[in-house]
């Protein structure tokens, strides 16, 4: 793999897991004028297929899937379109950082698999990033506290590890790995957009949007947190792997804090920082691994040693 994969794939994954972070950002003001569940996954994920299909479109890319790759497909989009909904569910009952959180311990989940089930091998570095940063994940959850059905919450939240998990790992180790990956995150966000279509019909129905600013807040939801989260995603897994991917998702929980305390005044403290803190240092330890940088030290550090035995 050469340098620039690596760099490429360490930045999409940065840029995915950040903007899957701003999705409080957009969405619990919706949720504040009494717009449904349904109802919001269903615009946000119809206007991202719209986008994706605009993109298709210039970029003069084929639409055609394989028989065997349909199947794939789907059961991407029904785990990727899980996720969403079940995140969705639990800002209803827990603050969105704590929700956030808790989401973040799919990079366990991704790296046991590949570790147990895949035989994949992991440097040492890469297991203390894990472990850092789920200690820091642990620190910004118990540092913040809630009323309300806080169990329930949780459970969506947990909920949402395991279908990401395995959406992350489908990506690399099915023949989605195959497909392009502006075409696959179309058929992801196609297959997710009829789902919840579905779903809106036997449920809450669609609602009508009227107000300028929710129109705004689910076109950044479905173009930033949906379209561009997504497809970025997808590159990272394709050019460093499920693992390293994961463990740089580690941004969705710091941005959601970050917009918890900005936006919606969720209360952090010195527990909530320290966990922060440690977040980004497993951040960067992935960054330094992935990159090779850490190589390039060491060798340039023996060159200097050479030059000056000699």
């Amino acid at each position: 793999m050469t340098r620039w994969n690596k760099l490429t794939g360490v930045t999409s994954a940065v840029i995915s897991s950040t903007t899957f972070g701003l999705i409080p950002l957009f969405t619990i003001s919706l949720l504040a004028v009494g717009m449904g569940s349904p109802t919001i996954l269903c615009y946000r994920f119809l206007l991202a297929t719209v986008a994706m299909a605009v993109i298709m479109l210039f970029s003069q890319r084929s639409f055609k899937l394989a028989p065997d790759q349909v199947f794939v497909v789907a059961i991407l989009s029904i785990l990727y379109a899980s996720t969403a909904i079940l995140l969705l569910e639990s800002y209803k009952y827990i603050p969105s950082g704590i929700a956030t959180t808790i989401h973040f311990l799919y990079p366990l989940a991704v790296v046991v698999t590949m570790s147990w089930l895949f035989k994949e091998r992991m440097s040492r570095s890469v297991y203390i990033a894990v472990v850092v940063s789920l200690f820091g994940v642990a620190l910004l959850a118990w540092g913040n506290h809630t009323e309300g059905d806080f169990r329930r919450g949780v459970t969506f939240a947990l909920l949402t590890v395991v279908t990401y998990a395995a959406y992350i790992i489908g990506v690399k180790r099915s023949r989605a790995s195959k497909i392009d990956s502006t075409v696959l995150t179309f058929y992801v966000l196609a297959f997710g957009a009829l789902l919840f279509f579905l779903y809106a019909l036997a449920t809450s129905g669609i609602q009508p949007v009227h107000r300028l600013s929710n129109w705004r807040d689910l076109i950044m939801l479905a173009l930033v947190c949906t379209v561009l989260s997504d497809y970025t995603l997808i590159v990272a897994i394709k050019r460093i792997g499920s693992t390293q991917t994961s463990i740089l998702g580690s941004m969705e929980p710091l941005t959601a804090v970050v917009v918890g305390v900005l936006y919606f005044d969720e209360r952090i403290d010195t527990t909530s920082v320290v966990g922060l803190i440690l977040i980004i240092v497993a951040v960067v330890m992935v960054i330094v691994q992935s990159t090779g940088l850490r190589d390039d030290m060491a060798t340039n550090t023996e060159e200097k040693g050479l030059t000056k035995s000699s």
